[in-house]
């Protein structure tokens, strides 16, 4: 059975870490996306970094809205990824979903609130 559990800790400065652990699935092949959504709106795609099953495995690729602010990164042996968040803003607030994507299978987290006061 798969799993992608979310967790995030508060780092200094108001920056925060998004961690997904992956489980029952050969990581290090996957596309790893971080996503997040508010109220009434779709599903944002924020940050990407391929895996090894791509033709240019480690490519990376942001959001406008999050260049130079977020940084995603995997390691294959823990078979997690990370989302860095620094100079975070009201408007990042968002449930934050991690995604694994390879072929036809894909893998959804349930999810983390992300909440940024002004």
């Amino acid at each position: 059975q798969v799993q992608l559990v979310e967790s995030n800790l508060a780092g200094p400065g108001g920056s925060l870490r998004l961690s997904c652990a992956a489980t029952g699935l050969l990581f290090r092949f996957y596309t790893m996306n971080w996503h997040r959504q508010t109220p009434g709106n779709q599903r944002e795609l924020v940050a990407t970094i391929h895996g090894d099953g791509a033709h240019d495995p480690n490519y990376v690729n942001y959001a406008d809205s999050v260049k130079g602010r977020f940084t995603i990164s995997r390691n294959n042996t823990k078979a997690t990824v990370s989302l860095q968040m620094d100079s975070l803003r009201p408007e990042d607030t968002a449930i934050y979903y991690c995604h694994a994507k390879y072929g036809s299978s894909e893998y959804w987290g349930q999810g983390t609130q992300v909440t940024v006061s002004s």
